[in-house]
């Protein structure tokens, strides 16, 4: 769920992608899927299995830009939100809202 900054490649569905994540849950890959297409990026995603071959609730999720790199896109605000904000670090991260913004910022 954190940001890499190391950039792979896989293929997914025959298709040569830049990952995203791996060991994503079902909740994480919809929310990173409405997001990355919100952006207009084609999002590809495969069930992820273990050593035996067993399907596990992971996914790996892709898009088909070879150049995207989540990080870099990130800082440098290239990626919105459906509400038209800036996708930030935290968002991308899920994690909650701080409520506790400075008078100054608001």
């Amino acid at each position: 769920m954190t940001l890499k900054g190391k950039h792979n490649v896989a293929e997914i569905d025959g298709v040569r992608c830049t990952v995203v994540e791996t060991g994503a849950t079902k909740e994480r890959l919809e929310f990173l899927k409405a997001l990355l297409s919100h952006n207009g990026y084609e999002v590809k995603t495969e069930q992820e299995k273990d050593k035996e071959g067993t399907m596990l609730d992971k996914f790996l999720i892709g898009v088909t830009d070879i150049l995207f790199n989540p990080v870099i896109s990130l800082y440098q605000k290239k990626l919105f939100r459906e509400d038209g904000h800036e996708v930030t670090a935290a968002y991308w991260e899920q994690k909650p809202a701080d409520t506790k913004i400075p008078y100054w910022q608001v």
